[in-house]
């Protein structure tokens, strides 16, 4: 494809088409969330790495679904496909508390208005472009596509739903982090339109629904959906297999009956990015603002991010209510300490940029860099989790090359200070004797010190042993010893800061009884209501299946689950009610 200068903002509307001359798009991409260039939002890559490969790309945000349907017709036929998501976020957790009540704003949209994207915004996305545009291809990617592409539990309708792609019309669903997939289903569909498909080898990481029953020839077929409405055993041996699959290296291509006849199949994923790889989407030139049709407007989401830089994705921490893993994957992916420098030098040009780096983190801070020591033994791991129930032998966890990043990062003209306001993982650097190696002491030293900006946020999420089990994640001692050294590094050098723990009420295995005693713990004194979270069931989630279920994903024992709101409201009260 022919490449071509960059624009400053993907165009949005027919003025700004009409202003480029162009009188043909090849991808225009409908979106949930406001238009932002700021790679911290999938629209922005994927019409980047688009563009990057000689594709012209359209956006249009927060289409109005309820009027004529004049934002779905403006731009008219793309060439090739158009593109779907519902956002950075899965839009019913977007729309609805755990309490299934509506939310009253949108961080995601000008001024934080709700109500700018439709419940389940894929699907109704979609079907309408479909009804608009039968013969155009779809496909449908993000967030609430990738961690809905099998049958899933769904929270707010109380039941198992098949595949999103049995629910709306698609043609293709990327899934995961999507930048070499959608640059190849791309080509994949700009050559099938001129030399026909029939030849042509679909990409990895796609899913697709066909009527042609499964080969054989080493696929993993998963129980039809049919089946595992009738037996909850059965969605537990599918959801067992799938996300032991999303740990593996090598993974086979898998099918999952929707309807009798008609089969999901789902490719295997690409292996991690290299490091040069993912520099290649983060160095592209993004402007990092909102797009000027949104002059003057605040959007809340941007203005928590604007002056932030990701140092990597994935985790290895593999926490049951958690989907980071089940989207950007196990392995930590890092960009260079170039890539991440030359970020820092542009954050500089930005309007209002006073010196304050809000995060330099990733999903788990302090994993950046981090990987086996020996790659083979990674290669064949079938572990979900890299720490739990203990931290991996063959897991390089120095923190030197962190400290090393930080020390460029600050020693940078302009920058007054680099905070680190992702979550962390204290059983990297610290376990029930101490301090794992010296990088550990010297690091969590240097993050307290000089780089925490009055609050350090560690999420123990529970205090009773058999909840943290469910949960993954370490025993709250370890807690109990992370905050004696943080007091210990803050009264040594005079900091008058706080560490903020993060719990969740209502996961599954917590009863009233069990939160009683988390509220009363001699250790949580000084916890205030901000550090307590009603537990939410998300697609594709280990600790939504329990939740689904009511049984232990491995051993098949009943484990206890809070369903009634009413309880699961008292749970979450209680903590707050207790006399400390």
């Amino acid at each position: 494809m022919e490449r071509r200068e960059a624009l400053p903002f993907m165009p949005t509307s027919k003025k700004e088409l009409e202003a480029l001359g162009w009188d043909n798009v090849d991808v225009i991409i409908f979106s949930g969330d406001a238009y932002i260039d700021h790679p911290a939002f999938g629209t922005a890559v994927i019409s980047r790495v688009l563009e990057r490969a000689g594709y012209r790309v359209a956006v249009v945000p927060q289409p109005n679904w309820r009027d004529d349907l004049r934002d779905f017709r403006k731009l008219g036929k793309p060439r090739l496909f158009f593109g779907v998501n519902s956002g950075a976020m899965d839009s019913m957790i977007n729309h609805y508390t755990a309490a299934k009540r509506l939310r009253s704003n949108d961080a995601y949209t000008p001024g934080g208005v709700a109500g700018r994207r439709p419940d389940y915004a894929v699907k109704v996305y979609t079907n309408i472009l479909k009804e608009l545009y039968p013969d155009v291809p779809v496909v449908i990617g993000g967030i609430e596509a990738s961690l809905r592409r099998f049958v899933h539990y769904d929270y707010w309708q109380d039941r198992l739903l098949p595949s999103i792609m049995a629910e709306c019309k698609a043609d293709y669903l990327v899934y995961g982090m999507g930048e070499r997939a959608v640059v190849d289903l791309a080509d994949y569909i700009r050559r099938g339109k001129k030399e026909g498909f029939g030849q042509l080898e679909k990409p990895c990481q796609i899913a697709w629904l066909s009527h042609e029953k499964p080969s054989g020839n080493g696929e993993i077929v998963l129980h039809p959906y049919g089946e595992v409405l009738k037996e909850k055993k059965k969605f537990i041996e599918n959801f067992n297999s799938i996300e032991l699959q999303a740990n593996l290296a090598e993974t086979p291509v898998m099918v999952e009956e929707q309807s009798p006849g008609c089969y999901l199949y789902v490719n295997p994923p690409y292996p991690s990015p290299t490091t040069e790889q993912i520099d290649s989407w983060y160095d592209l030139p993004y402007s990092k603002l909102p797009h000027p049709r949104y002059k003057g407007k605040h959007i809340p989401a941007y203005e928590m991010i604007k002056f932030s830089i990701n140092t990597h994705r994935g985790c290895f921490g593999g926490c049951s209510f958690c989907t980071i893993a089940a989207h950007q994957g196990k392995s930590i992916q890092s960009r260079s300490e170039k890539s991440i420098l030359a970020e820092v030098e542009n954050l500089r040009k930005i309007d209002g940029f006073a010196g304050n780096i809000s995060d330099l983190g990733g999903p788990t801070a302090n994993m950046y860099g981090m990987e086996g020591r020996d790659k083979s033994i990674c290669r064949t791991c079938r572990r979900k989790s890299c720490l739990y129930p203990a931290v991996c032998k063959n897991l390089n966890t120095s923190h030197r090359r962190l400290l090393e990043l930080y020390g460029k990062v600050s020693g940078t003209k302009g920058i007054r200070h680099a905070y680190v306001g992702s979550g962390i993982r204290y059983d990297l650097f610290l376990d029930g004797k101490g301090f794992l190696e010296p990088s550990s002491e010297e690091y969590f030293c240097a993050l307290v010190k000089e780089h925490t900006c009055g609050r350090l946020k560690v999420a123990p999420e529970h205090t009773e042993k058999h909840v943290l089990d469910l949960m993954n994640k370490p025993c709250f001692e370890l807690y109990e010893r992370l905050q004696s050294e943080f007091f210990k590094v803050t009264k040594r050098f005079g900091l008058n800061y706080t560490i903020v723990p993060y719990f969740i009420s209502s996961h599954p295995g917590c009863t009233m009884q069990d939160m009683q005693r988390l509220a009363s713990h001699n250790s949580l004194k000084m916890v205030h209501v901000e550090q307590v979270q009603d537990f939410t069931p998300t697609p594709m989630t280990k600790s939504s299946a329990v939740f689904y279920t009511g049984m232990d994903l491995k051993t098949l024992k009943p484990v206890y689950v809070e369903r009634e709101p009413e309880q699961k409201k008292r749970q979450k009260s209680y903590f707050f009610k207790f006399d400390k």
